[in-house]
Protein backbone atom coordinates (compact mmCIF):
# COMPACT_ATOMS: atom_id res chain seq x y z
CA UNK A 1 0.00 0.00 0.00
CA UNK A 2 0.97 3.37 -0.54
CA UNK A 3 2.06 5.66 2.62
CA UNK A 4 0.20 8.74 2.92
CA UNK A 5 1.36 9.69 6.21
CA UNK A 6 4.75 9.66 7.19
CA UNK A 7 5.47 9.15 11.00
CA UNK A 8 8.41 10.35 13.43
CA UNK A 9 8.91 10.30 16.93
CA UNK A 10 10.32 13.46 18.76
CA UNK A 11 13.54 12.84 20.96
CA UNK A 12 12.86 9.69 23.10
CA UNK A 13 9.53 10.08 24.51
CA UNK A 14 7.52 7.88 22.68
CA UNK A 15 10.00 5.31 22.88
CA UNK A 16 10.24 5.26 26.58
CA UNK A 17 6.73 4.44 26.75
CA UNK A 18 6.79 1.99 23.77
CA UNK A 19 9.50 -0.39 24.78
CA UNK A 20 8.43 -0.49 28.78
CA UNK A 21 5.34 -2.42 26.72
CA UNK A 22 4.54 -6.18 25.56
CA UNK A 23 5.38 -7.94 22.29
CA UNK A 24 2.03 -8.28 21.74
CA UNK A 25 0.84 -4.69 22.75
CA UNK A 26 3.80 -3.61 20.82
CA UNK A 27 2.69 -5.57 17.75
CA UNK A 28 -0.55 -3.99 17.95
CA UNK A 29 0.57 -0.43 18.38
CA UNK A 30 2.80 -1.16 14.95
CA UNK A 31 -0.51 -1.95 13.46
CA UNK A 32 -2.54 1.24 14.34
CA UNK A 33 0.92 3.31 13.54
CA UNK A 34 0.62 1.04 9.96
CA UNK A 35 -3.26 1.60 9.10
CA UNK A 36 -2.56 6.11 9.39
CA UNK A 37 0.09 5.83 7.72
CA UNK A 38 -1.45 4.09 5.03
CA UNK A 39 -5.16 4.88 5.42
CA UNK A 40 -6.74 7.53 3.26
CA UNK A 41 -9.30 8.73 5.96
CA UNK A 42 -7.82 7.33 9.38
CA UNK A 43 -11.07 5.55 11.43
CA UNK A 44 -11.80 7.48 14.30
CA UNK A 45 -11.56 4.45 16.52
CA UNK A 46 -7.60 5.07 16.16
CA UNK A 47 -7.22 8.43 15.93
CA UNK A 48 -9.06 11.50 17.36
CA UNK A 49 -8.73 15.38 17.21
CA UNK A 50 -8.75 16.18 21.47
CA UNK A 51 -10.57 19.74 20.52
CA UNK A 52 -9.77 23.27 22.61
CA UNK A 53 -5.72 22.02 22.21
CA UNK A 54 -4.32 23.93 19.20
CA UNK A 55 -3.80 20.71 17.01
CA UNK A 56 -2.86 18.27 19.41
CA UNK A 57 -4.24 14.65 18.56
CA UNK A 58 -4.62 10.88 20.33
CA UNK A 59 -3.98 7.43 18.70
CA UNK A 60 -6.58 5.05 20.13
CA UNK A 61 -5.72 1.51 20.77
CA UNK A 62 -6.90 -1.09 22.31
CA UNK A 63 -5.66 -4.85 23.22
CA UNK A 64 -7.51 -7.17 25.19
CA UNK A 65 -9.13 -5.20 28.25
CA UNK A 66 -6.40 -2.81 27.68
CA UNK A 67 -6.46 1.37 26.10
CA UNK A 68 -3.26 2.76 25.35
CA UNK A 69 -3.37 6.48 23.96
CA UNK A 70 -0.29 7.92 21.86
CA UNK A 71 -0.36 12.17 22.07
CA UNK A 72 0.62 13.42 18.38
CA UNK A 73 0.50 16.36 16.07
CA UNK A 74 0.80 16.81 12.02
CA UNK A 75 3.33 18.93 10.70
CA UNK A 76 4.13 20.21 7.39
CA UNK A 77 1.33 18.42 6.05
CA UNK A 78 1.26 14.97 6.01
CA UNK A 79 3.81 14.51 9.04
CA UNK A 80 2.85 12.64 11.89
CA UNK A 81 5.39 13.59 15.09
CA UNK A 82 4.42 11.03 17.99
CA UNK A 83 4.98 12.63 21.63
CA UNK A 84 4.41 10.32 24.91
CA UNK A 85 2.05 7.84 25.44
CA UNK A 86 0.44 5.89 28.51
CA UNK A 87 -2.01 3.14 29.36
CA UNK A 88 -5.55 4.74 30.37
CA UNK A 89 -6.67 3.10 33.38
CA UNK A 90 -9.67 5.37 34.22
CA UNK A 91 -12.70 7.07 32.85
CA UNK A 92 -10.88 10.52 33.92
CA UNK A 93 -8.26 12.29 31.59
CA UNK A 94 -4.72 11.80 32.71
CA UNK A 95 -4.25 15.36 32.83
CA UNK A 96 -0.40 14.92 33.89
CA UNK A 97 0.22 12.99 30.55
CA UNK A 98 -2.23 15.66 28.75
CA UNK A 99 -0.10 18.61 30.19
CA UNK A 100 3.04 16.47 29.18
CA UNK A 101 1.95 16.63 25.51
CA UNK A 102 1.60 20.12 25.45
CA UNK A 103 4.67 20.85 27.03
CA UNK A 104 6.94 18.21 24.01
CA UNK A 105 4.77 19.81 21.57
CA UNK A 106 5.94 23.34 22.16
CA UNK A 107 9.21 21.81 22.55
CA UNK A 108 9.25 20.60 19.45
CA UNK A 109 8.38 23.46 17.53
CA UNK A 110 10.41 25.80 19.57
CA UNK A 111 13.54 23.54 18.52
CA UNK A 112 11.77 23.16 14.98
CA UNK A 113 12.15 26.73 14.29
CA UNK A 114 15.49 27.94 15.59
Amino acid sequence: MEKRRQIIYFKNYFAVFFNAQTERVKDKIDYVLYLITVAERIPGKFFKYLEGTDGLFEIRVEFESNIFRIFCCFDEGNLVILFNGFQKKSQKIPWKEFDKAIRIKKEYFSEKNK
